[in-house]
C-alpha cells in the first residue's frame, strides 16, 4: 500500500475533502473533523487528508475542546478502552487500528498512545509520511527520549528529508556530546543522505546508471569520509594533508579553511583550528557568516573542556586549577552569549541560554530577566519556567517558585521525566516552607509510577515511617 495524493483518490473522496476544507476555512471545526475522518475511512492512504485532519484536531484542542487535563493524562498513559481495542486489532487489521486511533485524537491530538498505534499501523501498511507525522507529536511530547528521537530521525530520513533527520539527532547531541548511540545514529543518517544525494534512489527508480554513480568513485569515498562523525586518526591525517596541499593553490577557498578547522578540532589541536577560523573571519567573504562566531565559540569551549579533562586529579593544585579553568570557561560563555543576545535580541532560544549561564554564574537577577523573556518560546517555555522557579528559590521567594512550578505542571500534559522533574522541584520548594504533607503529596505522585526516581522512595518511606 502506497500513500496517495489527491489525484489518486476516488471522486467521492475528493468531493468530501473539498467540503471538509471549506468547513475548516469557515472555522466549523467539528464538521471539518467529521468530514476529514470520512475521507480517511474511504482512503486511509491519503496523506494530505490525514495532515489536514491533524491540523483541525489541534485547532479544536487549542480552542478548549481537548477534553480536559485528566482525560489527556489518561489517554496519554495508554489506559483508554479505545487504545486497548486498537491494540487488539492492530496485528490483524492495521487500517482499523489507525481509524480507532484517529477517534482518540479527535478528543486529544497529543495522545502518545494513539500516535504510537498510528506509527505501528503505518509501518505495517507502508505509509512512511503518515508515520513521520505521528512521530513528530511523539517527539514533542517526550523531547528528552533519545530512542524516540532516533526513531523519529530515521522516519524522516525514510521520506527523503535527510538534512532534517540529521538535525533531529544533532539537537540532542548538543546536550549529550559523548553519547555513542546518538553519534552512531548521526553517522548512519549521514551515510544514507550521501547515498540519496549520490543518485542511488534515482537508480532504484529506473533513472540514472551505475556509471553516473561510480564515475567519481574516489571523490565519493572522500566525501563519505568527510561526513563521518567519528573520523579515525589516519583518515583525518590524510584529509588534512590533502586539504593543506590544495590550500597552497587555493588560499581563499573558505570551504577548505572551514574543513581544516573542523578536522583540527576533531584532533583536539584547538589552537591550530582557531588559526583557520581566524583566516575565514578576516576574509572579505567569511566575515558575515553568522555560523562562524558560533563555531569559534564552540571550539574555545571544547579547548577548555580538554584542558579540564587533562588535569591530574592527584596533583596538589588540582582543585585550584579546576576552579580557575571552570571560572574562565563560564566567563567566556557568558560574554560570548551576551554578544549573541545583543545581535539577535528577539531570538528567545538565545535568551534561554543566556538565562542558564547567568544562573550558573550566580547572577540571579539577570537570569530571571532573561528566563522571563525566554518563556515566550514554546519550545523553551517549560524549561525556562523550571529554571525561573529555581531562581526564585535561590532568592528565598518560595511562594513565587511554587506558583511558577504549579503553572508549568498544569501546562505539561505528558507524564515524562520533564514533568517528574517539575513535580519533584515543587515538592522540594514546599519542604523549604515546612509544608511537609503538601511536599510529600508531590513526591507520592512520582512514587506511584517511578519508585526509582531520585530519592522519592526515601522521602515517601520516611514520611510513612514517622506516622
Amino acid at each position: 500500500m502506497a500513500e496517495k495524493n489527491i489525484n489518486d483518490i476516488s471522486r467521492d473522496a475528493r468531493t468530501l475533502f473539498a467540503k471538509a476544507a471549506e468547513a475548516a476555512q469557515r472555522q466549523n471545526i467539528d464538521y471539518a473533523i467529521d468530514l476529514f475522518n470520512q475521507v480517511l475511512q474511504r482512503e486511509p492512504e491519503f496523506y494530505a487528508g490525514r495532515k489536514a485532519l491533524r491540523a483541525e484536531q489541534f485547532k479544536k484542542a487549542g480552542s478548549g475542546g481537548g477534553g480536559g487535563f485528566f482525560k489527556k493524562m489518561m489517554s496519554g498513559a495508554g489506559s483508554s478502552p479505545q487504545v486497548a481495542r486498537a491494540r487488539m486489532v492492530l496485528g490483524k487489521n492495521p487500517g482499523e487500528a489507525m481509524a480507532i486511533a484517529e477517534q482518540i485524537l479527535n478528543g486529544d491530538p497529543n495522545s502518545s498512545a494513539a500516535h504510537r498505534i498510528i506509527v505501528e499501523a503505518a509501518a505495517a501498511l507502508e505509509l512512511p509520511r503518515t508515520a513521520a507525522l505521528s512521530y513528530e507529536t511523539l517527539a514533542k511530547n517526550s523531547p528528552k527520549d533519545k530512542d524516540l528521537a532516533i526513531e523519529f530521525a530515521h522516519a524522516v530520513s525514510e521520506i527523503g528529508e535527510g538534512s532534517r533527520a540529521e538535525q533531529i539527532v544533532l539537537d540532542l547531541l548538543r546536550d549529550n556530546p559523548s553519547d555513542g548511540d546518538l553519534s552512531q545514529a548521526l553517522k548512519n543518517l549521514s551515510a544514507r543522505k550521501t547515498l540519496d544525494e549520490g543518485g542511488y534512489n534515482a537508480l532504484e527508480g529506473g533513472e540514472g546508471s551505475y556509471r553516473d554513480i561510480l564515475k567519481n568513485k574516489e571523490e565519493a569515498v572522500s566525501l563519505e569520509q568527510e561526513k563521518r562523525s567519528q573520523k579515525t586518526e589516519d583518515v583525518a591525517a590524510r584529509l588534512i594533508a590533502e586539504y593543506e596541499a590544495r590550500l597552497q593553490t587555493e588560499p581563499d577557498n573558505l570551504k577548505l579553511l572551514r574543513q581544516l578547522a573542523e578536522l583540527y578540532t576533531d584532533k583536539k589541536e584547538f589552537d591550530r583550528a582557531l588559526e583557520f577560523y581566524d583566516r575565514i573571519k578576516s576574509s572579505e567573504m567569511g566575515g558575515g557568516d553568522s555560523s562562524l562566531a558560533q563555531a569559534i565559540a564552540n571550539t574555545i569551549v571544547k579547548r577548555y573542556d580538554h584542558q579540564i579533562a587533562g588535569l591530574n586529579p592527584f596533583a596538589a593544585e588540582h582543585a585550584d586549577e579546576l576552579a580557575r579553568l571552570q571560572a574562565e570557561k563560564l566567563d567566556f560563555q557568558v560574554a560570548e552569549c551576551r554578544k549573541r543576545v545583543e545581535k539577535f535580541p528577539t531570538d528567545l532560544a538565545v535568551r534561554f541560554e543566556m538565562g542558564q549561564l547567568y544562573f550558573q554564574a550566580g547572577k540571579i537577577s539577570e537570569a530571571i530577566s532573561e528566563l522571563q523573556k525566554a518563556q515566550g518560546n514554546p519550545h523553551k517555555r517549560l524549561a525556562a519556567m523550571s529554571l525561573l522557579a529555581q531562581c526564585f528559590a535561590k532568592r528565598k521567594m518560595f511562594d513565587l517558585a511554587a506558583r511558577t512550578l504549579q503553572n508549568a505542571i498544569k501546562e505539561k500534559l505528558v507524564f515524562d521525566d520533564e514533568k517528574k522533574d517539575l513535580i519533584y522541584n515543587l515538592g522540594c520548594v514546599l519542604e523549604e516552607t515546612d509544608k511537609k504533607e503538601d511536599a510529600v503529596e508531590q513526591f507520592k505522585i512520582i512514587y506511584e509510577t517511578d519508585i526509582g526516581y531520585r530519592d522519592v522512595a526515601a522521602k515517601v518511606d520516611a514520611f510513612y515511617a514517622a506516622q
